[in-house]
């Protein structure tokens, strides 16, 4: 039988199960090319800055869950491997999409990667920026 501490602990990694679990969806997501081709409507002119938006906002979620399972998992130090983390996540996003036939080119991959960056550095943000900070969330 487990103990309470045991429990405990596995209670204690949800944050890194979120994180997996949110991380791998968006993975799927990022490499379907039907999702692709259902945000990318070509009468709308301002299609690529709408999926550049989003892609930054989805790097900052599962940046936010990773900040979190860092901080469960006894790393308080969450900014470079919150920005650099994201930035490799997006960099492999980039090689799944090149392995399923995507064409976007070197240009493209890097600014997508610079998206995952940009939505890491959003994720702790208030690392850099102090007034951004709520002292009782424990962050």
């Amino acid at each position: 039988m487990a103990s309470l501490s045991d429990e405990w602990r596995v209670w204690m990694k949800r944050w890194t199960i979120a994180a997996v679990v949110a991380a791998t969806v968006m993975y799927v997501l990022a490499c379907d090319n039907e999702v692709y081709r259902l945000t990318s409507p070509p009468q709308f002119s301002w299609h690529i800055v709408l999926r550049k938006a989003y892609s930054v906002v989805a790097f900052a979620l599962v940046a936010y869950l990773e900040r979190r399972a860092l901080i469960e998992n006894g790393r308080p130090n969450v900014a470079l491997p919150c920005i650099l983390g994201i930035a490799a996540y997006s960099a492999l996003i980039e090689v799944g999409q090149f392995l399923l036939g995507s064409n976007e080119g070197p240009v493209w991959n890097a600014v997508d990667t610079l998206c995952g960056a940009l939505g890491g550095a959003i994720s702790v943000s208030d690392r850099f920026f102090p007034a951004l900070r709520n002292e009782h969330s424990g962050l």
